[in-house]
């Protein structure tokens, strides 16, 4: 097996720095000795929009807001399944994330920054959710490594009580907050039940091929 390359490093708003790896066509975001994300394994992020755009059933003018881009598995899939009305925001706190989807990952970008569906903001997720109200059909939280993050400590905001209570504010009624996890997680499972959603937890496999780790979706639907 050749050796990974590193291509490009970027700054964590308050974390550590990210470093952009790629051993022939593979692609890996690194924090210190964690993988992050990789683009052999996109299945559950896939999953994430697919199972969320599911659950929002026949609303063709939906809009979605994604946090954050990571290496755009989610956005794409996402795409592939909404309806040509409908509308997604992106928010990517790490500026050098979409610079390397538009340079040294474009293949795996496939396009998709450019669809017209699509808003990409540069910015923290958590401030697009508390400035909003009854805005969203969904929120899709694939940040840092779930509830139990390990980037940025800020990122411990969105996964509190209060940051779950914003979270429900930003949704329309009937929405869905859909959280991916790199492993389950009981007592956050509770928490979201006494923030005010109905909860449903599933699990699913890391790579396309329904192999690899075993990930933690939350679908957490505005009562």
């Amino acid at each position: 097996m050749k050796p990974r390359e590193l291509i490009a490093t970027a700054a964590v708003p308050g974390g550590e720095e990210l470093r952009l790896f790629r051993r022939e066509d593979d692609f890996m975001i690194v924090l210190g000795g964690n993988e992050l994300m990789s683009s052999r394994m996109n299945g559950s992020e896939r999953a994430l929009a697919v199972l969320t755009c599911a659950r929002l059933g026949n609303r063709t003018t939906a809009h979605i807001l994604v946090g954050g881009y990571g290496m755009g598995f989610t956005l794409r899939a996402a795409l592939e399944v909404l309806p040509l009305k409908a509308f997604v925001t992106v928010a990517e706190l790490v500026p050098e994330i979409i610079a390397w989807a538009r340079g040294p990952m474009a293949e795996v970008t496939a396009g998709c920054l450019a669809d017209p569906r699509v808003d990409i903001v540069e910015r923290d997720v958590a401030a697009l959710i508390g400035s909003a109200r009854d805005a969203y059909d969904a929120i899709l939280l694939d940040v840092d490594n779930g509830p139990n993050g390990l980037s940025r400590g800020a990122n411990d905001q969105l996964y509190s009580s209060a940051g779950l209570a914003s979270a429900r504010a930003a949704l329309k009624p009937g929405g869905v907050l859909a959280i991916w996890s790199a492993s389950a997680d009981a007592a956050f499972k509770r928490k979201l039940s006494r923030s005010g959603f109905t909860v449903d937890e599933i699990e699913v496999r890391a790579r396309p091929n329904s192999k690899g780790p075993r990930h933690t979706i939350w679908f957490a639907e505005r009562l």
